[in-house]
C-alpha cells in the first residue's frame, strides 16, 4: 500500500491503482488473462507506429490472493505525464469553446489510427488522456483492450468505430450534464453530430481523390499546404493524369501526422506536441526575421534562438512551479502573456519580463498537472474513500476543485468552429497563396 498513489482516472470497468517507483508513476490494470497480453502487444505495436498511446511496460502473471486464490494478472503501462482525464477537466468547469477543443482532439486521433489500419472498437472519453497542446488539446489512447491492427480499414470498419464513438460519447456528455459538469447550453447530442462531421471532413482531406484541370498544377502544392496546415505529411501522392493531360487525379497515398513537431525536433531537439511545435516554430521565424538572419542556415538560427529565447524562459521559472506545466506549453503561454502586456503598455515587453511577469501573475495560481508532492501522496499517511481505488480521493476531502484562471474571463461563443479542423478556411487560405 506504501506504492500507491490517488491521482485522478477515467471512469473503467476495471481495477486500476497508481504506482509509484522512485521517481516513475505507473498505471496497473487487472485483467484477464488473454486481454493483457493483446493489449500488451497491440499498445507495443501503436508505440512502433509513433501513435499517441499509454507506453506498456509489462504484465505480472501468476497472481494470488492471501487465502491462495487466483488473482487476475496486472498490466502495466508509463503513466503519461501532463495528462488529465476528462473528468479531471470538467470538474472544474469548462467553457464551450474549450469543450470542441477536445472535440478536435478527440477526431484526429481516431483519424490518425485509422490512418495505421487501427479498429478500437471502444471510443470513449474514459478511453482518452488529455494533453495541453498550445491552445488546443492532444489526445491519447489509453485503453486498447479491444483493438484490433490491420493493414487497412475497410469503410465498414471506419463506420462501425465512428458508431460506437456516438453511442459512448452521447452517453459520456449526458452524464456530464447530469453531473453539472457540463455547460446547460451545450447539447449532447449536437456535440456528437459534431465529432461525426469534422471527422468525415478530415478523413476526406486526408484520403480524398481530387480532379481538376491540367492546367491547375498549383492545386498539388495547395491539397500538401492545407494537410501540413492539419499536422499532417504527405510522403507519396498518387498522381494520375489521362491521355490528352486535360485532367489531372490526385489522392494522398501516405500520410504521416507530426509535420511541425518533427521539424522542431530536428533544429532544436525539443520533442513537443504538434501545435505547440507550430507556435514555437513561428517564434523562431519571427526571430529569424527580426534579427536579419533569413540567409543564415535555419540550424545555426535554431542554436540561437533555443539558447537566447526558449531556454531563458524556462530558466525564469522557480523549480517549485515547473509542474504546473510543460516547458513547451510554459513558452506558448508566456508568449500570449507577453503579447497582452504589451498591448496594456503600448510596448514590446522582452521575453524574460514577460517570463516573469507570467510567473508572478499567472503560472503561480494554476493547478499541477504534472507529479509533484502535492499531487502524489502516499496511501498511508490519509485514509481512503476507496481502499481499492485510489483515485477517489480521500475521505477527509472537502477542499473545491483546483481553480484554473484560463478558463475565466473569456466570451463563449458556441457558433463558431475552431479554425484547426476548419476545411473550407484552409482550403480558402491555400488559394489566396
Amino acid at each position: 500500500m506504501d506504492l500507491l498513489v490517488a491521482l485522478p482516472r477515467g471512469l473503467s470497468r476495471h481495477v486500476v491503482r497508481f504506482i509509484q517507483v522512485g521517481s516513475s508513476v505507473y498505471a496497473a490494470k487487472e485483467v484477464v488473462d488473454h486481454l493483457a497480453l493483446h493489449e500488451y502487444r497491440l499498445l507495443q505495436d501503436l508505440k512502433k507506429l509513433h501513435t499517441p498511446a499509454v507506453e506498456p511496460v509489462g504484465i505480472i502473471t501468476e497472481r494470488f490472493a492471501k487465502d491462495g486464490s487466483p488473482l487476475d494478472p496486472i498490466l502495466i503501462t508509463q503513466h503519461l505525464q501532463f495528462s488529465l482525464p476528462y473528468r479531471a477537466l470538467f470538474s472544474s468547469g469548462v467553457r464551450q469553446e474549450t469543450v470542441y477543443r477536445l472535440v478536435d482532439a478527440m477526431v484526429v486521433l481516431l483519424a490518425r489510427l485509422h490512418l495505421i489500419g487501427f479498429k478500437w472498437g471502444d471510443v470513449s472519453l474514459s478511453n482518452i488522456l488529455f494533453r495541453r497542446d498550445a491552445g488546443d488539446f492532444a489526445a491519447y489512447l489509453v485503453d486498447a483492450e479491444t483493438g484490433e491492427l490491420h493493414q487497412q480499414l475497410s469503410d465498414g470498419q471506419r463506420e462501425q468505430d465512428l458508431l460506437i464513438a456516438r453511442t459512448n460519447l452521447y452517453g459520456d456528455f449526458l452524464d456530464l450534464r447530469e453531473g453539472d459538469m457540463l455547460n446547460e447550453q451545450l447539447d449532447p447530442l449536437q456535440i456528437v453530430d459534431t465529432i461525426d462531421a469534422r471527422y468525415q471532413e478530415l478523413w476526406n482531406e486526408l484520403t480524398g481523390i481530387e480532379v481538376f484541370p491540367g492546367n491547375e498544377l498549383n492545386r498539388i502544392e495547395s491539397r500538401v499546404r492545407r494537410l501540413n496546415a492539419l499536422g499532417f505529411d504527405v510522403a507519396e501522392l498518387d498522381i494520375q493524369t489521362n491521355a490528352n493531360s486535360s485532367t489531372i487525379r490526385i489522392q494522398p497515398k501516405v500520410v504521416e501526422p507530426g509535420h511541425h513537431s518533427r521539424r522542431l525536433l530536428r533544429l532544436t531537439g525539443l520533442d513537443v506536441e504538434e501545435n505547440q511545435a507550430r507556435r514555437l516554430l513561428n517564434d523562431l521565424d519571427t526571430y529569424r526575421a527580426r534579427t536579419g538572419q533569413q540567409q543564415v542556415d535555419e540550424a545555426v538560427v535554431a542554436h540561437e534562438w533555443l539558447t537566447q529565447i526558449f531556454e531563458p524562459v524556462i530558466a525564469a521559472v522557480p523549480a517549485e512551479l515547473r509542474g504546473k506545466r510543460e516547458p513547451a506549453q510554459i513558452f506558448h503561454e508566456v508568449l500570449d502573456y507577453r503579447w497582452y502586456q504589451s498591448q496594456r503598455e503600448y510596448r514590446e515587453v522582452p521575453i524574460v519580463e514577460a517570463a516573469c511577469g507570467y510567473v508572478h501573475d499567472v503560472l503561480g495560481s494554476l493547478p499541477d498537472e504534472a507529479m509533484s508532492s502535492e499531487a502524489i501522496m502516499p496511501v498511508e499517511h490519509r485514509q481512503l474513500v476507496n481502499p481499492f481505488d485510489p483515485s477517489q480521493g480521500y475521505v477527509d476531502e472537502g477542499e473545491e476543485p483546483p481553480h484554473d484562471p484560463w478558463e475565466d474571463g473569456v466570451e463563449e461563443d458556441v457558433e463558431q468552429p475552431h479554425p484547426f479542423l476548419d476545411i473550407d478556411a484552409l482550403r480558402a487560405k491555400a488559394a489566396a497563396t
